[in-house]
């Protein structure tokens, strides 16, 4: 039976999408929802550590946010916007990106940065797609570095500023897994000294790598879920990651899943008998009500945009109707939403 999208929806009201960070990382708020019981609680996040014990993991999603928009001109004084998705092949000057506004473009033309920095616009793929290419990988990596901007989402309706390019990021963000265009939001809430004490306590920290794409944001406009596509985000889960996994599941222990690209990097690779594979490439998995979790036992996650694919994972999760009722309870208590906003535990 089809699944009607209008089921995902829920009003906001605008004074409570975050539009920046708490001063503290571990002082945003934490709704912890009883998938057993129904039952709520009203904490702050750095409290998450009563509810791991000696043998749980946390898993973590080690991606590193890039400065993916680029605003250049072109040769004729038009103001153009370059959001760079991903490199075409690792270790390349082609790219792919989201072009805007890019109705008259046409190939062959150059995107200038300055006198002596341009990009090409090569191949059109369609619905504002483009195949550019840089002059070279270092002519990439610097026009980055110099004109890039930290890649806000759209809801948080200001410029970039110095400090976003720290704290739209994790603190697992790995210099060396840089590939990302949106942040796993849910590991926002962590501080080094937070995963001190759940490593004192006997908790392991395990990284994987989803490099998310600008498709994170993009709503479900299908009248019915099941007929939405999830875009396709580049994955790794190492063979030392994956042994810790199946260690920590076959010893007894819980899988605590930090955010919803974890959770849908997991059960891409997750195998019929409930193990997880080593794995490296894309993944396009759609999570939705009816969904068999084989590896997640309990996920943090931030309030998610309305109609959207990651409402509908955590509502496969912890059930729609629990999950909406826990968003009203948290709009009626003046819960921070989205990126920067506060957080939920799901047990």
């Amino acid at each position: 039976m089809a699944t009607d999208i209008a089921l995902f929806d829920y009003n906001l009201p605008q004074d409570l999408i975050a539009q920046f960070p708490t001063v503290r990382r571990d002082q945003s708020r934490l709704l912890i929802l009883d998938r057993q019981t129904g039952t709520i609680q009203h904490l702050r996040f750095g409290d998450i550590t009563g509810f791991l014990r000696r043998g749980d993991a946390l898993v973590v999603n080690n991606t590193r946010v890039f400065k993916a928009r680029l605003w250049g001109n072109r040769c004729s004084g038009g103001r153009i916007e370059l959001f760079l998705v991903r490199p075409a092949e690792p270790g390349t000057e082609h790219w792919e990106a989201l072009v805007s506004p890019s109705r008259r473009l046409k190939p062959g033309e150059e995107i200038l940065f300055d006198n002596r920095q341009s990009v090409l616009l090569s191949t059109p793929l369609g619905n504002g797609r483009w195949r550019v290419q840089f002059k070279s990988v270092s002519a990439c990596r610097r026009i980055i570095a110099t004109f890039g901007h930290v890649p806000l989402p759209h809801y948080i309706g200001r410029p970039d500023q110095p400090t976003d390019l720290r704290r739209y990021q994790t603190v697992f963000a790995a210099k060396e897994k840089t590939g990302a265009v949106a942040a796993p939001t849910a590991g926002f809430h962590f501080t080094h000294p937070l995963i001190q004490q759940l490593k004192a306590k006997g908790v392991q920290v395990i990284e994987l790598t989803l490099h998310v794409g600008p498709g994170t944001f993009k709503p479900v406009k299908c009248e019915h879920i099941e007929d939405h596509i999830v875009d396709p985000e580049y994955a790794e889960i190492s063979s030392q990651s994956a042994t810790a996994i199946n260690n920590i599941k076959q010893q007894g222990g819980s899988l605590f899943v930090v955010g919803t690209t974890t959770v849908r990097t997991l059960e891409s690779a997750a195998t019929d008998g409930g193990d997880v594979r080593p794995f490296a490439g894309f993944v396009s998995t759609y999570i939705k009500p009816g969904h068999n979790f084989r590896l997640v036992d309990h996920l943090i996650t931030n309030f998610h945009l309305p109609r959207s694919s990651l409402l509908i994972l955590v509502s496969a999760f912890a059930g729609r109707e629990r999950i909406l009722g826990c968003y009203r309870e948290a709009i009626a208590r003046g819960y921070r939403f989205y990126s920067y906003g506060d957080a939920m535990l799901i047990l």
